[in-house]
């Protein structure tokens, strides 16, 4: 199959429209071609394009930072010459002389398929910018591994936060090329924005699922994004980041297991099934120990479960992250009521709003893990109706069928 980025390079007519036209990219470690050549490099080598200036979003261009509100600064390209932009720095909207460098915006992201992966915020930050500035943008398109299911409640009005960019799912099924195209119908931007498809996806064909296994490889679109089967997780893990267990950063399998010392996973996995057995369809669950090397419980022995989503057991149709995880906190409440499980510090810059909330996009997730009363039915009941809606609401907008 071939992606965005690898369309533009072979075939000379795609890249007619950008003739003559100072050209930027905005890419990161896994804008990649399909002999792993970076997209910076291959696009600098093409003769009828003139690549001026670069954008790298949050992790850098070259995915130098490893932690979340870690910084990347502007610098000037050793290789080619020409300035690179940081848009998790000084700024996250870019900044006007930023725009005012290039005529067309060449944007090669691989995204994970989760809303909050702020790659999806920074599409929706430049496009906005681009309708402003009168500028063109271009989404060479690449696979959401995640694949098609949707899953999760929609962010609610008022909760917009660079974790969270639009009244989208958790899971939302969409590419990036396609979320673009959302984007520009939803928020109404008077903006030129196309999108070169990729041709040959197939998000229903196992085993990948979304992700071509065995035909590309898989480079890390951010340090903890370490393989597909962390992206068939991660719109259920990265819940994590908002609570008191370990994530699994500063392990080899970050956002695939959790837990922490106090955890005992025996307890928790007869408690998650005593209260919701259909949620943990799809995967196989392990207990595990671990001891992170940095980040939460760094140096400590932790205790908690692995998500299996790599052998013949997985079922890309019936596996859950986001129910799966929010049934994992509801059993730890039940185990430990007076456990100390949201986590309360600055999360990507938001002050006085709590981490999980921000995730989840309002505190709906939050509350009915702490309601002693509310029962898993309570909250396939919400969900249900978000996912049905957007179901419907995304059909506009889908490239490939």
């Amino acid at each position: 199959m071939l992606f965005g980025i690898d369309r533009l390079l072979e075939d000379r007519a795609l890249r007619k429209p950008l003739a003559g036209r100072r050209v930027a990219l905005l890419a990161h470690p896994a804008s990649v071609t399909r002999d792993l050549v970076h997209s910076l490099d291959a696009l600098a080598a093409l003769e009828d394009l003139e690549l001026v200036a670069a954008f790298g979003p949050q992790h850098g261009l070259r995915g130098d930072k490893q932690d979340n509100m870690i910084e990347s600064p502007d610098f000037t390209d050793p290789v080619h010459h020409i300035p690179v932009f940081s848009l998790y720095g000084k700024v996250r909207r870019p900044a006007a002389a930023m725009m005012d460098s290039f005529d067309v915006l060449l944007v090669d992201l691989q995204d994970l398929g989760c809303r909050v992966y702020t790659f999806l915020t920074t599409l929706r930050y430049v496009l906005e910018a681009a309708a402003e500035r009168g500028k063109t943008v271009c989404v060479l398109d690449r696979p959401n591994p995640a694949g098609r299911p949707v899953e999760g409640l929609r962010l609610r009005a008022g909760w917009e936060s660079f974790v969270g960019a639009g009244a989208l799912p958790m899971r939302h099924g969409l590419t990036l090329g396609e979320a673009a195209k959302w984007f520009v119908r939803s928020l109404g931007l008077d903006v030129d924005c196309s999108i070169i498809e990729m041709q040959g996806w197939e998000p229903a064909s196992a085993p990948g699922h979304g992700w071509p296994l065995g035909e590309r490889a898989w480079v890390n679109p951010s340090p903890n994004a370490s393989n597909p089967w962390m992206a068939r997780c991660y719109a259920g893990t990265v819940m994590l980041e908002g609570t008191t267990l370990s994530e699994g950063r500063g392990t080899t399998r970050p956002l695939e297991l959790f837990g922490a010392p106090e955890v005992e996973p025996k307890l928790l996995l007869e408690k998650m099934t005593s209260l919701a057995p259909r949620w943990m369809q799809g995967c196989r669950l392990r207990e595990c120990w671990f001891e992170p090397t940095f980040h939460k419980h760094a140096g400590k022995l932790c205790a908690g479960l692995q998500i299996h989503v790599d052998d013949a057991a997985y079922d890309h149709a019936a596996f859950r992250p986001w129910r799966l995880l929010a049934l994992a906190f509801k059993a730890l409440r039940a185990l430990r009521p007076d456990h100390e499980l949201w986590r309360d510090f600055a999360y990507e810059y938001e002050h006085g709003r709590l981490a999980i909330d921000l995730i989840n996009g309002s505190e709906l997730l939050r509350e009915w893990v702490d309601d002693r009363a509310a029962a898993p039915a309570d909250l396939e009941a919400l969900a249900g109706r978000d996912e049905q809606a957007w179901l419907e609401e995304r059909e506009a907008v889908l490239l490939y069928r």
